[in-house]
């Protein structure tokens, strides 16, 4: 016992401790990594609690052997305070591991549902869930863990009373000082379990389009159709409208429109609308439609409607169509392009008479006819006059006329 209580001993045994852990962690690795090869959940587990196992199995074994071979003439001050030193290091390893189990779960959890399908709204819901609940899993280990090593100071639990005492004071405090951020982290939460967005939601926000990139406690990351990052707070999302086109499901509905000429060959359009739909892989089959929406101001609009799985499948079909029905009324139907038409009125000659006028009486309405007469004499018929007890007038014409 005496030559283990040395500076040797201690030597020989931290050794030992740390080759204990590497020959622990191999042959506690070993079902493991069998596993690995056919089951998916073994190759999670690997990745989330290999590392911080190995470091807190190392902190754990080398406390044991330092408690053990410590040689007697360490001062009694620098022993406790190795021995607080490892303590904090197993607090922190411990925490580590356990945060890293819990973020195994939830891998396990979202490897149940996949994104790589058409209809995946359910498992974006699912996937946005678990990860805000990842963020919440994480932050209250970390707070955990911080608690727990301010625990193992004696000042500290000496002024817990105090502390305590004074807690409301300080939430009060700190809950005005951040308002602002607690109003973000409660509609982080309320995100998330709402399912007002989800991860990959094809969105329109600030007249933007774009998809939801990251959901965190406090803020949203759209990306923008053309790779930019609109970064919006989470009360955005809970106290101002917006779109969200893939609320229920991905599929969804598009226009394109024309201005065109009064000639226009509808009949021609419809059927290269259908040759074109026909030729690609963008359109889903659900719908196809072409009608005439408006025919004013010297134009005829005509509106083509059109389904795609999604969002950018959509506006690739849109510009496709677009394009086609442009080069297709080119090439074989130019009368249908729009024209503004001027018509060139030469003025009248000096001296010329200006053209009678063609009798109107057909087109009058309170003259002419004994059902225009009547309808007049509901306008000009005589307004009868009353008078009160003292020969005031009630009702009538306004007095003078």
């Amino acid at each position: 016992m005496f030559v283990l209580r040395s500076w040797p001993g201690l030597a020989v045994a931290c050794i030992v401790a740390v080759i204990a852990a590497v020959v622990i962690t191999a042959i506690v690795s070993i079902p493991f990594r069998a596993a690995a090869r056919r089951q998916n959940w073994a190759k999670l587990l690997i990745k989330r609690v290999r590392i911080p196992f190995r470091i807190f199995l190392l902190v754990v074994v080398l406390w044991i052997a330092v408690a053990v071979a410590m040689p007697p003439e360490v001062d009694e001050g620098w022993r406790q305070a190795i021995h607080h030193a490892f303590l904090i290091a197993a607090i922190a390893t411990g925490v580590w591991f356990a945060a890293g189990l819990a973020v195994y779960v939830e891998d396990l959890g979202l490897a149940r549902y996949r994104l790589d399908v058409p209809d995946n709204r359910y498992a974006r819901k699912m996937r946005t869930q678990v990860l805000i609940i990842r963020r919440l899993t994480i932050v209250a280990a970390v707070v955990i863990g911080l608690g727990a090593v301010l625990l193992t100071f004696p000042a500290l639990q000496a002024a817990g009373a105090s502390l305590l005492a004074s807690a409301g004071v300080i939430g009060i405090i700190a809950g005005v000082a951040a308002q602002s951020s607690l109003a973000n982290l409660f509609a982080g939460i309320q995100i998330a379990f709402s399912d007002a967005i989800r991860l990959d939601d094809a969105v329109v926000v600030e007249q933007e389009w774009g998809t939801i990139e990251e959901i965190t406690l406090t803020y949203v990351v759209v990306h923008i159709w053309d790779d930019r990052r609109l970064v919006l707070p989470s009360t955005y999302f809970t106290t101002k409208p917006f779109q969200n086109w893939t609320r229920q499901h991905s599929e969804l509905l598009g226009s394109v429109e024309f201005d065109l000429d009064w000639r226009v060959s509808t009949g021609g359009m419809r059927s290269e609308l259908n040759r074109i739909l026909a030729t690609t892989d963008l359109w889903d089959g659900r719908t196809s439609v072409l009608q005439v929406t408006d025919a004013v101001g010297g134009f005829v609009r005509v509106r083509v409607l059109v389904t795609a799985k999604d969002a950018p499948t959509l506006f690739d079909l849109r510009c496709l169509v677009r394009e086609r029905l442009i080069d297709w009324m080119q090439r074989y139907s130019s009368p249908s392009l729009p024209r503004t038409r001027v018509e060139v009125v030469e003025p009248p000659e000096q001296g010329t008479p200006p053209p009678r006028a063609r009798d109107q009486g057909d087109s009058r309405l309170f003259s002419g006819t004994p059902e225009g007469d009547q309808r007049a004499a509901q306008f000009t018929d005589s307004i009868p006059v009353q008078h009160d007890d003292e020969g005031e007038v009630t009702s009538g014409p306004e007095r003078g006329t």
